[in-house]
């Protein structure tokens, strides 16, 4: 029984190849299983096949056929009605939007400009001037009067008897001096209300002009715009109610993993080669085991590049290598096969195979 030989590995490509086509055959047939025909009240949906392509993997070189479908959704013969009643007033519609876009053209060829809007407002600034003028109006109106009233309080002071410099004299000095500066305070008071009041007419007067261009300038915006309004108008038209279905989930094959096969294969294979070769190292290891250092393999079956060196009285010496030996390795010894014929007694027999005890035998070095 010679040496076992190791399984030959698997090719990648041929693996590869068939991974390839099982996910490619799994993928058409989860395909078909998934184009299921739906029918409802508003249309139905249907799957053909209508051609195939080929695809080559870059890999393995592999040409594979892949299908091609066509999803076709067709409307009941009310919805159908509709649509081309639809398609029909839509295509009437662009129509006529198509005859206004040249109206449409003229219209935002022309910039929009601000001409012929109102002017805006000038905005109000408080005329310190009017205040004083105010202010001073009124002084002019109450100094006459002080005066007056000056000249009346000191008569009445003398016909008293009161002399300037009296305190009595004074006291009526400085009520008449109060009075006076509140007439004064009531002037300034009155200068910056008319001021005030001035203002408050200008602003109001502002916002009023500024509102009314606004307005002018609305008008002018929505003229422009509604053309364009009425042919987005037109351009918008009504829908038909297309039909709705549920998407189909169709069970999963799941994909044979053949390249996991081939490997596993391989694998068992290599691991009864293992077991093969053990057993048969084993075999020729038992040759160098039976209980005594000197006995060895000495089959001539289990050697290789056998040359005679010379003699040991009747046993020729010989030069050698086992099979399992790497090249280049050189052993010494002799032929079980004669020595049988000689020293019988020195023959070790295992199985099939012969061995030496070389403590019965002369010395080979």
């Amino acid at each position: 029984m010679g040496k076992p030989k190791a399984p030959a590995p698997p090719d990648p490509k041929e693996t590869s190849a068939a991974s390839t086509g099982t996910s490619v055959s799994t993928a058409i047939a989860n395909t078909m299983l998934g184009n299921v025909n739906q029918v409802g009240p508003t249309g139905s949906l249907s799957y053909d096949r209508t051609g195939s392509y080929d695809f080559t993997d870059p890999y393995t070189g592999h040409t594979y056929n892949l299908p091609t479908f066509t999803a076709t959704t067709s409307l009941s013969p009310e919805q159908q009605q509709i649509f081309d009643q639809s398609q029909s007033a839509q295509l009437g519609l662009a129509q006529v939007a198509n005859q206004q876009t040249g109206r449409l053209r003229d219209l935002l060829a022309r910039d929009f400009t601000p001409e012929g809007l109102p002017d805006r407002g000038t905005v109000p600034v408080a005329d310190q001037a009017t205040r004083q003028r105010i202010e001073q109006a009124l002084m002019d109106r109450l100094n006459p009067q002080i005066d007056r009233d000056r000249e009346a309080m000191e008569t009445r002071l003398a016909n008293q008897g009161l002399t300037a410099g009296s305190r009595a004299y004074g006291a009526s000095q400085d009520d008449f001096s109060r009075g006076v500066n509140d007439a004064r305070l009531g002037a300034i008071l009155a200068g910056g209300d008319e001021m005030a009041r001035q203002y408050g007419m200008e602003m109001g007067a502002f916002n009023a002009q500024n509102d009314l261009r606004a307005q002018a300038l609305q008008e002018q915006m929505a003229m422009r715009n509604q053309p364009i309004n009425e042919i987005t108008a037109l351009l918008s038209g009504s829908q038909v109610s297309m039909p709705n279905f549920r998407q189909n989930q169709p069970s999963s094959i799941p994909t044979t993993d053949n390249a996991g096969l081939i490997n596993q294969n391989y694998q068992q294979r290599y691991g009864n080669y293992q077991q093969q070769l053990g057993n048969w190292n084993t075999g020729l290891g038992g040759l160098f085991g039976l209980g005594a250092a000197a006995i060895t393999a000495s089959d001539r079956r289990l050697k290789r590049d056998i040359r005679a060196v010379g003699n040991r009285g009747p046993l020729t010496l010989y030069e050698y290598r086992y099979l399992w030996d790497e090249p280049g390795t050189v052993r010494r010894g002799y032929m079980a096969q004669e020595v049988a014929r000689v020293v019988p007694q020195a023959v070790v027999r295992l199985g099939r195979w012969l061995g030496l005890d070389y403590s019965l035998l002369p010395e080979v070095a």
